[in-house]
């Protein structure tokens, strides 16, 4: 596995998910007014945090890499024990539907139980959030050749928070994705759909299929639902002609930018790798070291 590209899914998400940090909740226009084209790291704005601060995305992804170099494999338990000793180290920003399941999972439940209550006793339009795709990355490098494990360990990093399908599999799709282009697959979005296809939610798939025809929806949201943050992310991450416009794209539609820009991070940083990164973004986000650590010890994983 090219070791660059690794590091690129984990780097990629961190600096897509600062970049995005001050401006989070904005709408286009406003950030315009603000900072132009935003492409620079900048402090303060939403969280009022200093340039460069991570969020609940990196935060969380930061748990599931750590938990899978500590018990070298995917460990749903393991997993959700991280993320509830993050939930109660304080976290500045944590998601509505992260913050019911970890706190259920604090009281008693199984890690295969509080998402599922969450979801089931979520509405529609409060049922699918893109809390679980943001953080998913880092499965894709240890298991980039096992598809069938990919995305079993997927959905279950999903279904610890959200259990809906849409979620779980937008997880799966997403980390297939990356995988092939871990592997300099030419076609990996429409890979990873080919794949999961008969089983995961048609409002996914058709969402999606578009993008792997290269073709460019007409409208792409940036609100919080998990299909249109995958869409959106997605088709910035594929269709961009660099790592930084990719992100820098991402973060600048508004919305929920933190989010998007991870995600797209993750799939540019895992196209063109962690090299073709702005070094005034990788200065600016204290965990790098960490996440290149991280990185290297999952390559190994392999």
């Amino acid at each position: 596995m090219d070791s660059d590209r690794a590091r690129g899914v984990l780097l990629g998400l961190a600096c897509g998910d600062a970049l995005g940090r001050p401006v989070e909740f904005a709408s286009a226009s406003e950030i315009t007014a603000e900072h132009g084209r935003l492409d620079g790291m900048v402090g303060h704005g939403t969280w009022n945090q200093p340039a460069g601060t991570i969020t609940d995305d990196s935060e969380q992804a930061l748990c599931i890499a750590r938990s899978l170099v500590d018990q070298q494999a995917f460990d749903p338990v393991d997993v959700a024990d991280q993320f509830v000793a993050w939930f109660d180290s304080g976290p500045f920003d944590i998601g509505r539907m992260t913050s019911q399941s970890l706190n259920r999972l604090k009281h008693g439940d199984k890690w295969d139980e509080a998402g599922q209550y969450v979801w089931e006793n979520s509405p529609e339009g409060q049922n699918a959030g893109n809390g679980s795709v943001m953080r998913c990355g880092p499965l894709a490098i240890p298991y980039a050749t096992d598809w069938d494990r990919l995305v079993t360990v997927s959905r279950q990093s999903s279904q610890v928070t959200h259990a809906d399908p849409r979620c779980t599999f937008g997880c799966a799709v997403l980390n297939l994705t990356v995988a092939g282009l871990l592997k300099d697959a030419e076609t990996p979005l429409q890979d990873a759909l080919d794949y999961v296809d008969s089983d995961a939610p048609d409002e996914l798939v058709t969402a999606l299929r578009p993008l792997a025809q290269n073709e460019s929806p007409s409208t792409l949201e940036t609100s919080g639902y998990v299909v249109h943050s995958l869409q959106t992310a997605l088709h910035d991450g594929l269709f961009a002609e660099s790592a930084e416009e990719a992100i820098v794209t991402a973060v600048n539609r508004g919305g929920d930018t933190d989010t998007i820009g991870a995600i797209a991070g993750a799939v540019a940083g895992a196209r063109f790798g962690a090299s073709q990164l702005p070094d005034r973004w990788l200065r600016a986000v204290d965990e790098v070291v960490e996440l290149e650590s991280l990185a290297a010890h999952l390559v190994e994983m392999s």
